[in-house]
């Protein structure tokens, strides 16, 4: 098969270091054009390095791109963590198809923030979906799933890396050696058992210290490393990572700084969260010495 992959950063990569090494014919990868600063997107670097043509375009509904992909002639196209909109010229034109690395169960989670939110919601288990997209979003016939565990310590950062990454790159190099046999389904997702959330964004890291600690917990981990779940002092909006949930019988508003040492110790309905690391004016500190050099004490109340 004349396999032509789109994608970009560490996962694009990895893709198409395991379909090489698998065997199969990568005739062509498009990714984003470089950055201002020069910077070459790790999967250019790769397909470089191993003499496979790199095409590079703003936009892949761009007519050049769309022009470019045709006169390639891939038997299979390979999405690999594509942000950009990829348009039915191009999904459709290969004889075998196209398809597309989800981090989510689908029709769960669609959307561009697939990881943070089923931690959010407190969700137990997750995983990924190689589907064949169509023209919705993420709402293609499922070729193949993977299920995994969130653990109570999960952040955004150790579910993806650890988990949804190399399990999505093993799930893509099975799948194409499928289609290669003939013997990859397509399976119709059930829509009505869809749910769709758009990207999470800062509003959304928002801490309500009334909401119970394992609420309030779940979002910070939901948002580490981003986008940062975000609280305040004063005037003071800070940004918490690295944090732990600790069983702890108190009688201090939600909120309430309980301990200050490496870390900050927060009260919450249920126990205490200790937070190891914050963000403050673009500059990630410990937390322990970040409240020292701001005057901070115990009984002082984040909002």
């Amino acid at each position: 098969m004349r396999i032509a992959v789109i994608g970009q950063a560490a996962f694009g990569k990895s893709v198409v270091q395991s379909l090489c090494d698998a065997g199969e014919d990568i005739v062509g990868v498009y990714c984003p054009i470089d950055g201002e600063s020069g910077q070459i997107d790790p999967i250019k670097e790769e397909a470089l390095s191993r003499g496979i043509p790199v095409f590079q375009f703003k936009r892949m509904r761009d007519d050049a791109a769309i022009d470019s992909f045709l006169e390639l002639d891939p038997d299979l196209c390979v999405m690999a963590f594509v942000t950009d909109f990829v348009p039915d010229s191009i999904l459709q034109a290969p004889e075998l198809g196209t398809i597309q690395y989800h981090p989510s169960l689908l029709p769960l989670h669609r959307g561009p923030s697939s990881i943070n939110w089923p931690i959010i919601n407190g969700e137990s288990k997750t995983g990924i979906s190689i589907f064949w997209p169509d023209d919705g979003l993420d709402t293609g016939p499922i070729l193949m799933q993977k299920t995994v565990l969130i653990g109570p310590d999960d952040t955004v950062g150790s579910l993806y890396y650890e988990k949804l990454y190399p399990l999505g790159v093993q799930a893509m190099t099975e799948s194409v050696a499928l289609i290669r046999q003939g013997l990859a389904p397509k399976n119709p997702q059930d829509h009505d058992l869809a749910s769709y959330e758009s990207w999470c964004g800062r509003k959304d890291g928002q801490i309500n210290w009334e909401n119970s600690g394992s609420e309030i917990y779940n979002r910070i981990r939901g948002c580490d490393p981003r986008p940062g779940a975000s609280t305040r002092l004063g005037d003071k909006e800070i940004f918490l990572f690295d944090a732990s949930f600790v069983d702890q019988v108190h009688d201090c508003p939600g909120g309430t700084l309980i301990g200050i040492d490496d870390g900050l110790d927060v009260a919450v309905n249920g126990g205490l969260i200790r937070i190891a690391t914050v963000r403050f004016d673009g500059i990630r500190r410990s937390a322990g010495i970040w409240a020292k050099d701001h005057g901070m004490s115990i009984g002082d109340r984040l909002r």
